[in-house]
């Protein structure tokens, strides 16, 4: 069980958290590179991973047996255009990152490039590759993951990687829907629009370009999408875009008893179709999807008649529905799952017990 720990999310209650979440392995994101190659301390993620709950987090999460991986990131296509055409800049980042490693008492590093020409992937590769030699020889218990997406050029670096010899690679299944996406779920087990993309059809694309399942980790959302919709039905489409929805940032509407969700049994999610009222405020109107607001009568009232750019419809992932995903990595016998991210969860019932079956090797359902 692989969880990945935002520095947005390290503050005075995650280590309380942590302390209850059975991970293998706790990846703190993140740290990246100046353009001389050294960390950039003045990052909020450095400081953050080296100041005193970073280094609470790191000690108590060793004192468990938990492993801990400093996750490095590359985002953007001009920067990583840059930056894997200069072996002398990676050679001096590789050095930074094995160095902080060495200093902060870790256990590895994942990689995580986001943005890439295609053409720079044997680039990527043979940087992972370079990378991964030097860790082991700082320290041969060190392993090396990558992050790579659920699309063509993600199996492509998972592939690269594969090669490289990285010891894990974390899917990352989710972002199947953006915020200019219709809406839907964001990790879905199969596609109520039709589009093939899905979490099986990434895991046989990842096949087909000869990634091993057993080095390779299906990383799930504990986080949704909010759409603004033309009403409360399931997947009534967008009038706009959607935005990230984080579960503990939302408590009163996930712990209102007023507010029950809708599975979606084919993609496999919950839907909360929600009314915004002139406060902003958001209710639930019922506990069952309502007809568009074109299938009730004018001057009829109730939730229905509702205009309709008052809607929302809110995507997100349970302890119910992540119990089919996460059976999906035992049955496809890859290596494991993870999340991102840990911290999303807090307060919440279910979410950390589900990870703690799985990380027990208890059946999911």
């Amino acid at each position: 069980m692989y969880g990945f720990l935002p520095y947005w999310e390290v503050d005075k209650t995650i280590a309380a958290h942590l302390r209850s979440t059975d991970l293998t392995t706790l990846a703190l994101f993140s740290v990246t590179n100046n353009r001389k190659g050294a960390i950039d301390s003045k990052q909020n993620g450095y400081r953050r991973i080296t100041g005193e709950i970073g280094a609470q987090v790191i000690r108590e999460a060793r004192e468990r047996g938990v492993r801990v991986d400093l996750v490095f990131t590359s985002f953007g296509r001009a920067r990583n255009d840059g930056f894997f055409g200069d072996l002398a800049l990676q050679g001096a980042t590789i050095a930074s990152l094995v160095a902080l490693v060495e200093e902060l008492g870790l256990d590895g590093i994942n990689v995580d490039v986001e943005g890439l020409d295609p053409a720079l992937v044997p680039a990527y590769g043979a940087f992972v590759g370079r990378l991964r030699e030097a860790l082991v020889a700082a320290d041969q218990s060190d392993e090396l993951s990558v992050s790579t997406s659920g699309n063509v050029l993600g199996a492509g670096m998972a592939a690269a990687a594969a090669t490289a010899g990285v010891d894990r690679i974390f899917l990352m299944g989710y972002d199947y829907r953006v915020a200019g996406s219709e809406p839907g779920a964001t990790s879905p087990l199969d596609r109520r629009d039709g589009d093939e993309r899905d979490l099986q059809w990434s895991l046989d694309l990842y096949q087909a370009f000869g990634v091993p399942a057993e080095l390779t980790l299906l990383g799930l959302p504990l986080y949704g999408r909010m759409w603004p919709v033309t009403g409360p039905e399931l997947g009534a489409p967008s009038t706009g875009p959607g935005v990230v929805w984080v579960p503990r940032r939302n408590l009163d509407i996930l712990e209102d008893p007023a507010i029950v969700p809708v599975r979606d049994e084919i993609e496999v999610v919950e839907l909360y179709a929600l009314l915004r009222a002139k406060s902003g405020a958001l209710t639930g109107p019922s506990a069952t999807p309502l007809p568009p607001p074109s299938n009730t009568p004018a001057g009829s009232g109730g939730a229905a008649a509702a205009s309709p750019g008052s809607w929302r419809a809110v995507y997100v992932d349970s302890p119910e529905t992540l119990g089919p995903k996460l059976a999906l990595a035992n049955d496809r016998g890859l290596a494991g799952a993870g999340f991102w991210a840990i911290g999303y969860e807090r307060g919440l019932p279910g979410y950390t017990e589900l990870i703690n079956r799985f990380a027990a090797g208890q059946p999911m359902e």
